[in-house]
């Protein structure tokens, strides 16, 4: 068996969230939580994953913060798996990929979900990059910023 490569200690954000989240299965489990999937066995139908490989990756979301487990809403003797701050933080990267999917990845007329505004039924705005000033930005016209320890205590 082949080790995953940890980015746990790498001073790039991108490589910290990949490490936390840790693979497609993850998000999908994510995704599913925010769709109201919250037992097991409704992960488990909705992603045809094996047992094996969602009880791990449950694990480990439970084990990034992401998710957590909670006695069942309905006194039964279950455990339900729920989002915690941290992973509905993951919200704007879910409708991100969602929305990408959208333009990018289905033919004309190729059937699909879509995400809609819970309260008018109606689909939600393609997400934008905002600068501090409230204007539209795109990936020219950003840079990255290395921070030190001492940037960020001061």
């Amino acid at each position: 068996m082949v080790a995953r490569t940890r980015f746990d200690a790498e001073p790039c954000p991108v490589a910290r969230s990949v490490d936390a989240i840790g693979d497609w299965w993850s998000l999908l489990i994510v995704r599913d939580a925010f769709d109201g999937s919250r037992r097991f066995g409704q992960f488990q139908r909705s992603l045809g994953i094996a047992k094996n490989i969602l009880t791990s990756r449950l694990r480990t979301l439970e084990r990034t913060g992401v998710m957590t487990t909670v006695p069942a809403s309905d006194g039964s003797r279950y455990q339900e798996y729920v989002l915690t701050e941290k992973g509905r933080g993951l919200f704007p990267v879910i409708v991100a990929l969602r929305q990408w999917g959208e333009t990018h990845c289905f033919g004309p007329g190729e059937e699909h979900s879509r995400l809609l505004d819970r309260r008018n039924g109606h689909p939600l705005s393609p997400l934008e990059i905002r600068s501090s000033d409230g204007r539209s930005v795109g990936p020219d016209e950003t840079l990255v910023e290395k921070l030190s320890s001492a940037d960020e205590a001061g």
